[in-house]
């Protein structure tokens, strides 16, 4: 049997399936945490629910980023092969750039799901990124990107077009600060984010750039991480309005809202899983389904519906869950 993400999907069968929470952190001791979490949520689940994503930009002391890099290096080595482990290196105008790609991939890029670049500013920032991963021998390596300022979400599609690149993330705290005041720090709380016109703009460019060419759309942090309403609903709004599938956490108290906020509903599911029943019966003909007629347009959304379940720990219906088996979270990829 064909699997219905081939018949639905086709080129981008596989431009969805990372999970939709990516956590980050940089201090040791929160990154042994963080991966200890993601290993007990994944035997919870039965499947990877975020990403771990090891902060050498943030994280790295100044005048210490050799020692963080290599620090990153052995927590890595750690993980257990059904880790989703990333690590975010200094942007490529840093010093430290080369040698963060060169110890961090070089050593363990076969135990990485992808390596996040920050700053991105053109197409030319990815090529420098790409040609270091093969300098590293780790070009089987996907690229995350962060857009932050206005000129990188201006060449937001150009790139999300490379081929290398997943997905992109909106860096919402470095782009109001790029505006010199003309953004009030409003623009930056959970509330503000979704109201400030230019903000509004900056985000939906960046989703609508990584849906064009198949790639994933990545919310940015709420800082208020013990309110967990706020993030729940920005977790929200980020996904029912923005179009974003994918969200950043910076707190493990952070993770479940998120993936609460993008799960479908039980009712969703249900649907979904009877109408893709219904059609691969029916070998993905036209088919009426409580008098509606459903054909291949359809499918293909009801079966985004039911991978997204999947993806955030939703109870599948009995007969939908074979399509999942086995898990859809492989410890690396090669880039689309």
């Amino acid at each position: 049997m064909t699997h219905p993400r081939e018949i639905l999907l086709g080129a981008q069968a596989s431009a969805g399936l990372i999970p939709v929470c990516d956590h980050y952190s940089g201090v040791e001791a929160r990154m042994r945490k963080s991966l200890q979490l993601q290993a007990e949520m994944t035997e919870e689940f039965g499947a990877c629910m975020f990403d771990v994503t090891l902060d050498c930009e943030d994280g790295a002391p100044v005048g210490g980023e050799a020692e963080h890099a290599a620090l990153v290096v052995a927590l890595a080595t750690l993980a257990p092969d059904k880790a989703r482990v990333a690590v975010r290196v200094h942007p490529v105008d840093h010093p430290a750039f080369e040698q963060d790609i060169a110890t961090i991939a070089g050593n363990v890029g076969h135990k990485l799901s992808h390596i996040m670049v920050p700053k991105v500013e053109s197409v030319d920032d990815v090529l420098r990124a790409e040609n270091a991963l093969k300098a590293a021998a780790a070009d089987h390596l996907p690229l995350h990107v962060l857009i932050e300022s206005p000129a990188a979400v201006h060449r937001a599609f150009e790139i999300a077009a490379h081929p290398r690149v997943q997905s992109l993330s909106f860096g919402l705290m470095d782009f109001v600060s790029a505006h010199g005041g003309a953004i009030p720090s409003d623009g930056m709380s959970s509330a503000g984010q979704f109201s400030h016109p230019l903000v509004v703009r900056a985000k939906l460019e960046i989703a609508s750039a990584c849906h064009a060419h198949g790639k994933v759309p990545s919310h940015c942090v709420v800082t208020e991480f013990n309110d967990t309403a706020a993030m729940q609903a920005a977790a929200s709004r980020a996904a029912r309005e923005f179009g974003y599938t994918r969200m950043w956490s910076i707190h493990p108290a952070q993770i479940r809202p998120i993936l609460e906020a993008m799960a479908p509903s039980a009712k969703e599911v249900e649907t979904a899983s009877k109408i893709i029943v219904a059609a691969e019966r029916a070998d993905w003909a036209p088919i009426s389904f409580q008098g509606q007629l459903h054909d291949r347009a359809s499918y293909r959304y009801f079966w985004q519906v039911l991978e997204r379940a999947h993806q955030t720990g939703r109870a599948l219906p009995d007969e939908a869950q074979a399509y999942f088996q086995p898990p859809p979270f492989p410890a690396e990829r090669s880039p689309s």
